[in-house]
């Protein structure tokens, strides 16, 4: 019975303990009564009973039901950690709703929508008939196609070259991704994108992931330059119950913030849903005097937690039943959902009058991971690789920009671009000199972009990883491997594309006229154009000749058509015509390979035996770049950061203490109603009551004469049996029961001063 008690008891502790006893600490708090029931905890302490560890806890739970009995009110609720310095700004009048507004802004609004492990061939505009993406291809056809942009080929290190116009090598983050438990961010050292805008009077916004660290408040998004962030802090998360698996460590926790307050409200709502009504929400409330930084990092099309890693509403699934893989068609569900979202906010732009002076970038962080862990059956055909890997199909990644400020829209822009260029890219749209920005690796690309002008960029160092052991990267035509991650090697994924072994099923045909009908190209075909405004300009002041003039006011007035759409789709789509009798193996970890990716974007042909000169002029330029690099600034992961000892939730587990926490980080809905914890009190309560009577019955019982003086095995036979032991104890044991009781009256003690300090 007594063991049967114990058993009871310490499954009654562990779910009051992750459940119970958080609510109850909050509501105990104010209770002025809490310090004299300290008495009931005392005595029993000093009963003739031993008291383990679990016995103390058990006495203080009753404690704290009884308060809980005494004062059954519930607490107000703050939900947040300190204030960022950051989130103050609506004080001084920046905020507030459009009917206020006086003017347009004369800097641009910057809108980057950032998709997470999109393949290359899971856009339609580069030729896949599988996944059609109308709102995506409408920004794309109507702006500039960018098929040479680079990114890293994970996640923290590609946001992280996004956010401070750098390498990965140069800020410590090239080796791997920030994992849930590990205790380290993208250094303070280093000032943000979204810090140069807000000093130049933007308003900043993130919205969707963070992934750049959160361990101490520092690093989240509110003290990095954004006014406002709605989303999570790790690297992904369920798409409805937004809980976040630790990827190696098997715990898992909530993560969804509305700045530093954990937003609760929003379990059960699918996450592209949230951030997409979050993006329009902002835009809607958005004074229109002022300009518009929003960085929407979604979520999908990357996967959930390993358990259900594939997610999206049914009815949008029902629309892929010609993809007969049931992984692929639940992916394509999640990407068609991206692509509503872009049409969302798109729209949304145009409402507000904002969309005739914004730029719109869409991009990907890095390639699909077709295989693997947190594989989302993405495809980056034709290229080599996947995420994780030095080769195109994960540093390659899809990207499309828009905006009326483009001269020269309505084109493939194939000319070397990396996502580190954004920073100065924008800064410099905005009207900012660029010189400001001190020593970056990134360069303005704003000319290249709007008048198709040269690029100033010639080279790309796609990384550097000493730990991993591998380095890539590529000059001109041309692009040197040295090592790799093993991570796939070969060509995997689904064509898309009608006629291929690897299609199974048939394909929708391509549709133009959805682009032209989707929210994203309705919006646009509204906005007149800088190209269009040169030429009325022009056209007005006579400068044109008169067999140009008719052509020209067709041009001027000429919305995008389905001739156009076929014709920029046909050459934004990668071709790979290599013969099999033509390809040249190469294995990076044996020695470098040498590939000419504006030929062969496909890297099948290996040209390091053929073409030495430029591999030793390749190797001469990595080495220069190694110098020059820090080192990975990985740590080993934390065990305190696990959601258990704060509430369920992801937290800055460096800057507080469980026991704070959980008192200021209530949800304002409590996890269990006033009626049920009130019961649960009651039962815990009688069965502490019940148990501890058990237990003083059987150790009398048990003890029925002195033992003291005579052999051993008599005293530890007592001992053993009140301790409920299979097994006699040694003499030594005396010690270490001396040592559990002192444990005990140093939690009573902790529990006494917490009181004191509540009190």
């Amino acid at each position: 019975m007594s063991r049967l008690s114990g058993f009871l008891l310490s499954n009654l502790w562990q779910f009051s303990a992750l459940n119970v006893l958080p609510v109850l600490e909050s509501r105990a708090s104010n209770s002025p009564g809490l310090l004299p029931r300290f008495s009931l905890s005392l005595s029993l302490s000093l009963s003739p009973i031993r008291m383990s560890g679990l016995w103390l806890r058990l006495a203080s739970l009753l404690v704290v039901f009884s308060s809980l009995l005494a004062n059954p009110s519930r607490p107000a609720v703050s939900g947040t950690l300190p204030p960022s310095p950051t989130s103050s700004s609506s004080s001084t009048g920046r905020t507030g709703n459009g009917d206020h507004d006086i003017g347009k802004s004369e800097r641009p609004n910057i809108i980057i929508i950032l998709a997470d492990d999109m393949g290359w061939n899971d856009v339609s505009f580069h030729g896949s008939n599988q996944i059609p993406t109308p709102n995506i291809d409408a920004l794309a056809y109507n702006g500039v196609i960018l098929n040479n942009h680079y990114v890293p080929a994970l996640c923290t290190p590609s946001r992280s070259a996004l956010m401070t116009g750098k390498y990965p090598i140069h800020t410590g983050m090239q080796h791997s991704v920030i994992l849930e438990p590990e205790p380290r961010g993208l250094p303070l050292r280093e000032r943000l994108l979204p810090q140069y805008l807000r000093e130049a009077g933007y308003r900043t916004h993130a919205v969707g992931k963070w992934h750049l660290g959160y361990y101490r408040r520092e690093y989240t998004p509110t003290y990095r330059g954004f006014d406002s962030h709605f989303g999570y802090w790790n690297g992904l998360q369920d798409y409805y119950s937004h809980q976040v698996e630790a990827t190696y460590e098997g715990y898992r926790g909530f993560d969804m913030r509305r700045n530093m307050s954990v937003a609760w409200e929003t379990a059960g709502k699918y996450s592209t849903d949230l951030f997409t009504e979050e993006a329009v929400r902002l835009i809607e409330n958005h004074r229109v005097n002022e300009p518009m930084f929003m960085y929407l990092a979604h979520l999908a099309p990357h996967t959930g937690n390993q358990d259900n890693p594939f997610q999206a509403p049914d009815d949008e699934i029902a629309k892929f039943s010609h993809i007969l893989d049931p992984e692929r068609r639940i992916y394509a569900a999640m990407v068609s959902k991206l692509d509503q979202s872009v049409g969302e906010v798109v729209a949304a732009l145009r409402r507000r009058g904002m969309l005739e002076n914004s730029i719109v970038l869409f991009m990907s962080d890095n390639g699909a991971p077709t295989m693997g862990i947190h594989s989302n059956r993405g495809s980056n055909y034709p290229m080599r690789g996947i995420k994780d890997s030095p080769w195109e199909g994960a540093v390659r990644g899809v990207a499309a920009i828009w905006s009326p400020l483009i001269k020269k829209p309505r084109r493939v822009s194939n000319q070397l671009m990396y996502v580190a260029d954004w920073l100065p890219t924008f800064y410099s749209a905005a009207g900012l000199d660029t010189k400001d920005l001190g020593n970056i690796d990134g360069v303005d690309m704003w000319s290249a972009l709007v008048a198709e002008k040269t690029s100033p960029r010639s080279e790309i160092v796609i990384n550097i990883d000493d730990i991993e052991n591998y380095a890539a990267i590529r000059r001109g035509d041309f692009k040197y491997v040295i090592g790799t991650t093993n991570n796939g090697e070969e060509w995997y994924g689904e064509t898309g594309r009608p006629g291929r072994e690897d299609v199974e099923g048939s394909l929708p045909e391509y549709v133009p006229d959805l682009v032209l009908r989707s929210r994203a190209g309705i919006a646009i075909s509204g906005v007149i154009t800088a190209s269009q405004l040169v030429e009325l300009r022009k056209l007005r002041e006579g400068k044109l000749a008169a067999s140009e003039e008719l052509g020209t006011r067709r041009l001027t007035t000429r919305l995008l058509t389905p001739m156009d759409i076929l014709r920029l789709r046909s050459a934004a789509e990668l071709k790979c015509n290599v013969k099999e009798e033509e390809k040249v193996s190469c294995n990076p970890l044996d020695s470098p390979c040498l590939f000419n990716v504006k030929e062969d974007p496909c890297e099948m042909i290996n040209l390091a035996k053929t073409r030495p000169v430029i591999l030793a002029t390749l190797e001469e330029a990595l080495m220069k770049y190694r110098v020059t690099a820090i080192p990975a600034n990985n740590v080993d992961t934390d065990p305190m950061a696990n959601p258990v000892y704060w509430n369920g939730t992801w937290v800055n587990w460096k800057d507080a203490n469980p026991m704070e926490f959980m008192r200021s980080n209530r949800q304002s809905s409590g996890r269990i109603s006033g009626p049920a914890i009130a019961a649960i009190a009651i039962l815990l309560g009688l069965a502490i009551v019940v148990a501890i009577l058990l237990f003083t019955l059987k150790f009398r019982r048990s003890s029925p004469e002195p033992a003291r003086h005579t052999e051993r095995g008599t005293f530890h036979k007592v001992q053993r049996d009140s301790l409920n032991l299979s097994e006699p104890v040694a003499a030594d044991s005396q010690m270490s029961e001396i040592s559990l009781s002192l444990q005990g009256f140093r939690e009573l003690a902790s529990l006494k001063d917490l009181a004191r300090n509540i009190d």
